[in-house]
């Protein structure tokens, strides 16, 4: 045990469907175990069999990513007329949070009942070039075959803040040896937010093109070719406060495992796990290759404190912040 840091908190769901693990470093969900169209169950997520794993270099394998999930351009921002330069740890960009962001902290961990658990964490003011001390909390629920992410967060004075969950998904198992491209995609949203080669957001929204079009179901095999760097979009969804829509749904047809994913955050990130190069060895002994899992990651709009009008991401002494996202199984 490394100061809790291994201590593995099992989830299961009031029907005995689906089983998560998670462990307190980075909030990190470890298993996810999702029954298919015969009942029988498989892990759905990428990830690794030993939790001290999870400390050293993996690219956000479940964790949970922030101060501010997705990339601050030019990494540095502006608020209340004083500049506040963050480490270009995306160079020239700053991603997820930093070099120590909320994927490398130890949260603190407490299991509520058998399919919940809340993980809480403090940011001290300064933290990663941040203003302003935050209290968070991220709860798992898992409730009717699906996975819940409740987040809750208060500051002491303004600062940005938009987390997400980064878990890779692949619906096939995580031991199966498929790619992603086999799976069909859904993405609910209308326009997207263009990147430039660094994946630097540019600060406006456009239509969706031919290319990055997922309004109706899409074999990411075909797809994925005409994907900015293959790698993926941000898109906005179709969320207007605290009621939940319909961001994306996934399926993968020979199993018959379905995932319907549905928040109240601004934007979802596809992300289609193309950096993944066969370099890290996964839970059941197979080398993770490109496309081997893919995220959909909802979160604010990662450069909304350098553009307030692409979204509005300052958490504020006197704004209560909540958000939801739900992952949720079924089959065809």
């Amino acid at each position: 045990m490394h100061n809790g840091e291994d201590l593995v908190y099992t989830l299961t769901s009031p029907d005995g469907a689906i089983t998560l693990d998670a462990i307190a470093y980075g909030a990190t969900v470890t298993r996810l175990l999702v029954p298919d169209g015969r009942g029988e169950r498989a892990d759905v997520v990428l990830g690794f069999s030993d939790p001290a794993r999870y400390r050293g270099p993996h690219p956000f394998f479940g964790a949970v990513a922030g101060r501010v999930a997705g990339r601050i351009s030019g990494s540095q921002f502006q608020l209340d007329g004083a500049t506040y330069r963050l480490a270009a740890n995306d160079s020239p960009n700053h991603l997820h949070g930093g070099v120590q962001g909320f994927d490398k902290r130890l949260w603190q961990g407490e299991q509520l009942d058998p399919g919940a658990a809340r993980f809480s964490l403090k940011s001290e003011d300064g933290e990663e070039g941040y203003p302003g001390t935050v209290k968070v909390s991220v709860t798992y629920l898992l409730q009717n075959s699906a996975f819940m992410v409740d987040v809750t967060a208060a500051a002491d004075r303004p600062t940005p803040f938009s987390l997400t969950q980064h878990s890779y998904f692949n619906l096939a198992g995580e031991n199966s040896g498929e790619s992603i491209a086999s799976h069909e995609l859904e993405i609910y949203a209308d326009e997207f937010a263009p990147a430039d080669s660094s994946m630097g957001l540019l600060g406006r929204r456009e239509r969706v093109n031919e290319g990055n079009d997922f309004r109706r179901p899409r074999p990411l095999d075909e797809a994925i070719p005409h994907l900015h760097a293959r790698h993926g979009d941000l898109y906005f969804t179709r969320a207007h406060g605290p009621a939940l829509v319909d961001a994306a749904r996934l399926v993968h047809r020979p199993s018959g495992r379905v995932m319907t994913v549905r928040t109240n955050e601004s934007c979802i990130q596809l992300y289609t796990g193309v950096s993944l190069d066969g370099s890290i060895v996964g839970k059941s002994g197979l080398p993770y290759g490109p496309h081997a899992g893919l995220c959909l990651e909802c979160e604010g709009y990662p450069d909304g404190a350098n553009v307030p009008a692409m979204g509005d991401i300052i958490l504020r002494p006197d704004k209560p912040f909540g958000r939801l996202t739900v992952y949720a199984f079924s089959t065809l």
